[in-house]
């Protein structure tokens, strides 16, 4: 964001999942917040319970029945944003040195928080069914020692866009269990499958008590408005109130009560419709002009996502990414290296591309710039 606050003329930004303006129901908020604010003694400017506003609890929980995922009201916790998830996640389980298995490549600030409590990473390699299950045994052996916790993105993965096949959920469940370890599933995109359809999540396959499932509004809603859940066995949910106390006292009250009266007013449906809709056209475009520019390129693959609002270009082995995003910025369009999404700086030949943010029709030509930068640095393919 710096970097683009300093580049001079229009920058096409694939670096950042922002949510695009005609994504953000605004005049809905708008229209939401005259209600909220006229509640009696202006609650949705006070303090507020910990675990989360009764009536967002209440929506949240329907919410996820909609979608066939029975939830007890004391496995839910009401958090600022997904990262408090994560945070909190890593300040109960994860001790130093502890073990922590991530995807590879993985979330860049999930592997900052894991190292903010000096745990140990080790990243396990994916494929076009997600992370690789089956090297994961082979890794932890080589580790010696088994993960405390595994942290893994089930859904349109950032930054590859890749989803975790069935097969490999179930077989994740039962690593777990022989290990003794928990996984934390980071979820924010299972809402965006351009299809609308969603496998099951970990949280709902495991009956063994061993994931923590962390969500949030801000890739389906508004991220301003810093609103995300928890779900995890009572005893879990318990510590974390208790953490999340000394943390913040309690989430963003006016922005749980917006949301609230967004779900209870039915109108979650037509954004999410939306955001699908949108974004799959967006993507479309986005492989395409990948095609176009980067098809008569020797090594260049990409990936071509179900959802979410990342895809993962992979250059030829000679390209150093973070030299490309200097050129690019300079040709007026911002990428982020696929170095920052391994804790061992790997993936210097990667590129994550958002394709949420920018506008349609600004695309092709953002991925032209990208070329045109790359020609600069290595010549034409």
């Amino acid at each position: 964001m710096t970097l683009l606050q300093r580049a001079d003329g229009h920058v096409v930004s694939f670096a950042t999942g922002s949510t695009p303006a005609n994504a953000l129901p605004t005049h809905v908020i708008r229209e939401l917040s005259s209600v909220v604010l006229a509640e009696p003694n202006a609650a949705a400017l006070n303090y507020g319970p910990t675990e989360g506003e009764r009536d967002l609890r209440a929506a949240v929980l329907e919410l996820l029945a909609g979608k066939g995922e029975s939830v007890d009201e004391e496995e839910l916790l009401i958090t600022a944003g997904g990262m408090q998830g994560l945070d909190l996640v890593c300040k109960l389980f994860v001790d130093p040195d502890d073990l922590v298995v991530v995807e590879s490549p993985t979330y860049t600030n999930a592997l900052s928080t894991i190292a903010s409590y000096e745990g140990t990473v080790l990243e396990v390699p994916v494929d076009a069914e997600g992370l690789r299950v089956d090297r994961l045994s082979q890794l932890v052996s080589q580790a010696g020692r088994t993960p405390k916790l595994i942290h893994v993105i089930p859904n349109h993965q950032n930054p590859t866009g890749l989803t975790l096949s069935l097969d490999r959920r179930i077989a994740l469940l039962s690593l777990a269990e022989e290990w003794d370890a928990l996984i934390l599933e980071d979820d924010p995109y299972a809402w965006l499958g351009f299809d609308g359809d969603q496998l099951p999540s970990l949280y709902g396959l495991d009956i063994a008590g061993r994931v923590v499932a962390v969500n949030t509004f801000s890739k389906i809603l508004a991220p301003g408005l810093r609103v995300g859940w928890v779900l995890a066995p009572p005893p879990v949910i318990s510590r974390m109130r208790a953490a999340k106390q000394g943390m913040d006292t309690c989430t963003n009250v006016l922005g749980q009560r917006l949301i609230a009266e967004f779900l209870r007013s039915g109108l979650m449906e037509a954004q999410l419709d939306h955001l699908r809709r949108d974004y799959r056209e967006k993507k479309d475009t986005m492989v395409a002009a990948l095609t176009v520019s980067f098809g008569d390129l020797a090594g260049a693959t990409w990936t071509d996502p179900a959802g979410g609002v990342f895809l993962w270009l992979q250059l030829p082995p000679e390209v150093d990414s973070n030299r490309l995003a200097i050129v690019a910025l300079e040709h007026g369009v911002a990428i982020i290296a696929g170095t920052a999404f391994s804790s061992r700086e790997e993936f210097a030949h990667g590129v994550r591309l958002c394709f949420n943010s920018p506008h349609k029709t600004d695309i092709p030509e953002g991925i032209r710039r990208l070329r045109a930068a790359f020609d600069q640095l290595y010549g034409p393919g």
